[in-house]
C-alpha cells in the first residue's frame, strides 16, 4: 500500500482521526474516531475508498486513557483497513505562541514549548500534549508533525495583533493571536475556485461551530481576526461568551467571591448558548427548541456575528464575500439567513432557496458582495503540511 498520513485531532475524551495517501494529501483513505475515553470506549470508522466501516466498543478498563486509545487506533488500522501503516502523523495544535510561525517537527524541545502554552488553551491544549506523548511512546520511530491553529494568523500587522498594555507585558507573550487557523488556511486554499474576486480580494470567513470566530483575508492571507490571546474571545461560542467587558472579570472577583478557577469553568463551560438558553449549548436543539430563552441565545448569536462581520469589513476597507463554514456555518441554513440578512447593508442579496439547499452560492446573480458556504477539511491540511515538510512521496524518506 502507498505510504500513508495518520492526522489525530484529541480532545478530552475524545481522539478523531484521518489517514490520508502519502501522495495525495486531499485523498482521505479513512475517518474515524474513539470517543468516551475512561468510560464507554467506543470506536467508529467509515471508508470509501476502502468500502468498509465499523463500529467497535471496549470496557472501560481497555481504554482509560490517551495511550490506550492510540493503541487500539493503531492496532484496528494494521488489522482491519488493508494494513494501513502510516509513515508519518500530523496533530492539530490549538496554540503556537510566539514561537511556531508555521508546522513543525515534534521534538522534545517542541513539545516542552507547547505544553507551556497550556495555561492560554486549558480546553485543548493539554489533550494534544497527552496524544503527542502517547504516540511517542507507541511509535517512538514515527516522525510527528504539529500544526497550529495560530499560524496563519502571522501575517497580522503588529496593530491588529496588540493590546493597548503595558509594552513590558506585551513583550511576554500578551496579545491577540487568533484561532481555526488551518480550517481558515483550507478555506482560503479554495476561495480560487469558488470566485477569483474572492482569492485576490477581501473576504470575511466564518468559521461557526462550537467554537466560533471569524476571520478577514485580503488575497487569501490573515489580516484580523476576532479571537484574541485564548479562544474565549470574539463571537458567542457553545459555552464560551466571546467578547466580555474585563471589568466583569473584576467584578466576580471581588463582589461575587469567585477565584480564578471557577471564573475559568465559567467562561469555558457555563457561558455562550448554554448559559443564555439554559437549554443546550448545541445549536441544533436550540433551532428545535420552543424556549424563549433558546430564541434569545440564537438571535445574541446572529447579532455578535453581525456586529463582528463591520469589524472585520472594516479591516479590509470594504467586503467582497462572506464564506461560512464548520459545524453550524455549513448546517443551519436559518443562521446563515439571519446573518446575511443583517449585513445587507454591506451588499448581500440573499438568494433564499439556494441558502435552504446549502449553496454553495447563497447570494443572487448581481449581489454586490457575494457569500458561499464551504465544508472546511482540516484534516487534508494538516496532512498536505506533513507531506511537504517530511517531503513524503519524494525520493527523500521522511527521516532525511
Amino acid at each position: 500500500m502507498t505510504d500513508t498520513i495518520l492526522v489525530l485531532n484529541a480532545g478530552s475524551s475524545s481522539i478523531k482521526f484521518s489517514v490520508h495517501d502519502g501522495s495525495r494529501p486531499t485523498a482521505t483513505i479513512l475517518d474515524g474516531q474513539i470517543e468516551g475515553i475512561g468510560v464507554a470506549p467506543r470506536l467508529v470508522a467509515t471508508s470509501k475508498a476502502l468500502e468498509t466501516s465499523a463500529e467497535h466498543r471496549f470496557a472501560s478498563s481497555e481504554v482509560p486513557d490517551h495511550d490506550a486509545a492510540i493503541a487500539k487506533i493503531l492496532v484496528w488500522l494494521a488489522e482491519h483497513s488493508g494494513g494501513i501503516r502510516p509513515v508519518a502523523a500530523g496533530h492539530r495544535v490549538v496554540h503556537g505562541g510566539e514561537r511556531f510561525s508555521g508546522p513543525v517537527r515534534i521534538d522534545a524541545t517542541v513539545l516542552a514549548e507547547i505544553e507551556r502554552l497550556v495555561p492560554l488553551a486549558p480546553l485543548h491544549q493539554p489533550h494534544h500534549v497527552a496524544a503527542i506523548r502517547a504516540l511517542a511512546r507507541i511509535a517512538p520511530d514515527l516522525p510527528q508533525i504539529a500544526c497550529f491553529d495560530t499560524s496563519f494568523h502571522r501575517t497580522q500587522d503588529v496593530l491588529a495583533r496588540s493590546f493597548a498594555l503595558p509594552r513590558a507585558l506585551t513583550e511576554r507573550g500578551i496579545r491577540r493571536y487568533g484561532f481555526h487557523g488551518i480550517s481558515y488556511e483550507y478555506i482560503a486554499s479554495m476561495l480560487d475556485g469558488l470566485a477569483p474576486t474572492l482569492a485576490r480580494g477581501r473576504t470575511v470567513v466564518a468559521h461557526l461551530g462550537n467554537g466560533a470566530s471569524l476571520c478577514a483575508m485580503r488575497e487569501g492571507t490573515s489580516v484580523a481576526t476576532s479571537m484574541g490571546m485564548t479562544a474565549l474571545d470574539g463571537l458567542v461560542m457553545g459555552t464560551r461568551p466571546g467578547n466580555l467587558d474585563p471589568g466583569v472579570i473584576l467584578h466576580l472577583m471581588q463582589r461575587e467571591g469567585m477565584d480564578a478557577e471557577r471564573i475559568e469553568q465559567l467562561l469555558y463551560h457555563e457561558s455562550g448558548l448554554l448559559g443564555v438558553s439554559g437549554v443546550s449549548s448545541d445549536m441544533r436543539r436550540l433551532l428545535a427548541s420552543h424556549e424563549p430563552t433558546a430564541r434569545e441565545a440564537i438571535d445574541l448569536f446572529v447579532h455578535r456575528i453581525v456586529r463582528e462581520v463591520g469589524s472585520m469589513a472594516a479591516a479590509l476597507g470594504g467586503i467582497d464575500g462572506l464564506v461560512f463554514t464548520a459545524g453550524i456555518g455549513e448546517n443551519a441554513p436559518a443562521i446563515r439567513a439571519g446573518v446575511l440578512g443583517g449585513c445587507r447593508w454591506l451588499g448581500f442579496e440573499i438568494d433564499e432557496a439556494a441558502n435552504l439547499r446549502g449553496g454553495p452560492e447563497l447570494t443572487r446573480p448581481g449581489s454586490k458582495a457575494l457569500s458561499f458556504v464551504v465544508a472546511t477539511d482540516e484534516n487534508s491540511m494538516i496532512a498536505r503540511h506533513v507531506r511537504e515538510l517530511l517531503r513524503i512521496g519524494s525520493n527523500s524518506t521522511p527521516d532525511e
